[in-house]
């Protein structure tokens, strides 16, 4: 966690320290007596380079915000001198009775509520002390204004850093919520790829291993057989090209396990089109209407047959693709394009959403889709900015003949 919230509270209470600060200095020197303002602005120009100082060394706002505050130096060190000078300054003009708040507020912000709130009350008595000894009427506005200043100054930053707090203690438990479902993901992704290896394992242990063993031992056979027994090397060569055709055969129905079903038994454009229906009905009934996501496919130059694992790979990558359009475009019209040239096939998918920033998504998809690309030689391209859309394009390069 990186306590962002933290800096904000701290840097915005500091900056408004410094303007109130300033502020009620001019304030004090402009009106003070007449015979005391040259000492008062000198005392006042004192007051304000210690702070300035101070506040380059004093990085409070860079600490956590329960870590301890108040040690002798620098921190007490300077609040120490700041309220002593300020004290000299309240002796020359009692105008500097008004600078205690915002010297309050950076006592408790500065030393901490264990040590912070002594120092305001030791001000305060000051404060207080002060007016009395200068009051000629009524002198209950001369003790409340300094104690309500402490109970406020101490009240914000408490409150504040009670804020920090909370938003901090969120930010770890989402921080933990998110590493949780990360970990659940992997765990959940590592035991089906475990799960489907242990079912392709033992299927081919129990057929095609089987079946190469019975073809090596029926060649082996009729490899002793020829020159001796030519017809029964033949026939041991025939039931070895017939357990190899069961082979074969066994061989080609893994791959239609392993094949998307949506190119079983037809072309890549009619597969995307069924994962553009798929798609379309999906933001429909999210959205709760009709025609709440529109998605079009099309095909331009002259279509080719394409390797099995090309095939498979647009499919899926034009699956996730029109998939994040549906959980997070917010788009309206989506578009599929199927593109030949004569060396390249290249897949566009394209939407009019809320568009992202590519550099700043660390999710899983982009990242597969890039691994498909690559395993295919081929290149993913992502065009998006946050409220234009975004434009996706996956391009394989193809051998001149091309097998399905």
């Amino acid at each position: 966690m990186d306590g962002r919230p933290q800096h904000t509270a701290a840097r915005g209470l500091l900056v408004g320290l410094d303007v109130l600060l300033v502020v009620l200095t001019v304030v004090t020197v402009v009106r003070a007596p007449a015979g005391q303002r040259t000492a008062t602005a000198v005392v006042a120009l004192v007051l304000l380079g210690l702070y300035a100082a101070g506040r380059r060394v004093v990085r409070v706002h860079d600490r956590p915000v329960d870590a301890p505050r108040g040690r002798w130096w620098p921190d007490a060190a300077w609040v120490t001198a700041l309220t002593v000078v300020w004290a000299v300054l309240l002796a020359l003009s009692p105008e500097a009775l008004w600078t205690a708040f915002p010297l309050l507020l950076l006592q408790m912000h500065v030393l901490g509520p264990r040590r912070g709130l002594p120092a305001v009350a030791a001000t305060t008595v000051v404060a207080v002390g002060a007016g009395l000894a200068r009051a000629e009427g009524p002198w209950l506005g001369f003790v409340l204004g300094p104690v309500l200043g402490a109970a406020v100054a101490a009240g914000v930053v408490l409150g504040l850093e009670a804020i920090v707090r909370e938003s901090q203690a969120r930010q770890r438990a989402l921080d933990e919520l998110t590493r949780a479902r990360r970990h659940l993901a992997r765990a959940e992704r590592e035991s089906a790829v475990a799960a489907e290896r242990e079912r392709l394992a033992r299927d081919i242990h129990d057929t095609l291993a089987q079946s190469l063993s019975a073809i090596e031992l029926l060649l082996r056979t009729a490899d002793e057989a020829i020159g001796t027994d030519d017809a029964r090397a033949r026939a041991l060569v025939a039931r070895s090209r017939e357990a190899a055709a069961s082979s074969l055969a066994e061989a080609r129905r893994f791959v239609r396990d392993l094949t998307p079903l949506d190119l079983d038994g037809g072309t890549l454009l009619a597969a995307l089109r069924r994962v553009a229906e798929r798609a379309t009905a999906t933001a429909d009934e999210a959205a709760g209407r009709a025609g709440a996501l529109t998605v079009t496919v099309e095909s331009t130059g002259t279509p080719r047959p394409l390797p099995l694992a090309v095939e498979t790979a647009l499919l899926r990558v034009a699956q996730s693709a029109l998939a994040n359009v549906v959980r997070h475009a917010r788009a309206t019209q989506a578009g599929v394009a199927l593109r030949f040239t004569e060396d390249t096939v290249v897949l566009d998918v394209v939407d009019d959403g809320c568009g992202f920033d590519p550099g700043a998504t660390d999710g899983f998809g982009l990242a597969a889709m890039r691994s498909r690309a690559a395993e295919l030689g081929g290149t993913l391209m992502v065009d998006s900015t946050p409220g234009s859309g975004t434009a996706l394009a996956v391009a394989v390069p193809l051998a001149e003949e091309a097998a399905p």
